[in-house]
């Protein structure tokens, strides 16, 4: 069932129909605060919305349903009032509320309703929830060169890896700059891993052009999460004899 549904999210967020679900892609709250997170539905189905949670490298879990016909909401297991509860602002408009919120609320919380007209369930792109303590731990990279190997072709691959402690910081983005301007072209980010010690592990590459790092051109790799931010640099003179 977790699996159908984790295969659900990722098919679903771009189905084309007539029920098109918005959510605002990032909300940023102080540990202790109340997280509130809107969805619009676009059109009124007749059908309940739905909220999920999925922390970094976590399968979803069902939170809670609400309908505006309903007067009250159906949770998850797991999940209950007063910490979780779900509201309207009119038929289309509903709002996910979390209440005194913890670091481990962190997590990515999907909407969804079922669209009768395409006979699917539609999920919305998920909002980023993010609950901070009163200070946010840099993250802490480390960028590796490319190998002697690959430098005999005319690709090679950049690698930064990215080491945060708390679960908020799971969801840190991660940017590429080659000589101090943004890079997209060749990029792969994975998501947050969970470690043994609690931390998580991010993994990002690169792809370059052999020639551009024998011309000893500048690469950055940038971590940002809320107001916390962490930058490394890498050039080929820096870096000696490549293994």
């Amino acid at each position: 069932m977790l699996g159908t549904l984790c295969s659900l999210i990722t098919a679903l967020t771009c189905v084309t129909g007539v029920t098109v679900v918005t959510q605002k892609p990032v909300v940023t709250v102080r540990r202790g605060e109340t997280a509130t997170m809107d969805c619009n539905l676009g059109t009124d189905t007749g059908y309940t919305a739905r909220w999920y949670k999925q922390v970094p490298g976590g399968v979803p879990q069902y939170v809670l349903k609400f309908h505006h016909s309903h007067s009250s909401v159906t949770y998850g297991s797991g999940f209950s009032s007063p910490k979780f509860t779900s509201t309207h602002q009119s038929k289309t408009d509903y709002r996910l509320i979390i209440n005194n919120v913890e670091e481990t609320d962190s997590a990515v919380y999907y909407c969804s309703t079922y669209d009768g007209s395409v006979n699917e369930h539609v999920f919305g792109q998920g909002t980023k929830l993010i609950v901070t303590g009163s200070t946010l731990p840099a993250p802490v990279l480390t960028i590796y060169p490319p190998s002697r190997n690959e430098l005999q072709s005319n690709k090679a691959t950049l690698v930064c890896l990215v080491s945060v402690s708390q679960m908020s910081m799971g969801f840190a983005d991660v940017i590429w700059m080659a000589s101090g301007i943004p890079v997209t072209s060749g990029v792969s980010t994975s998501t947050a891993v969970q470690q043994p010690d609690k931390s998580f592990q991010i993994s990002s590459y690169l792809a370059i052009e052999t020639s551009d790092w024998n011309q000893d051109k500048v690469y950055t790799c940038k971590v940002s999460v809320g107001s916390s931010a962490s930058e490394k640099i890498i050039k080929k003179s820096d870096c000696g004899t490549e293994e």
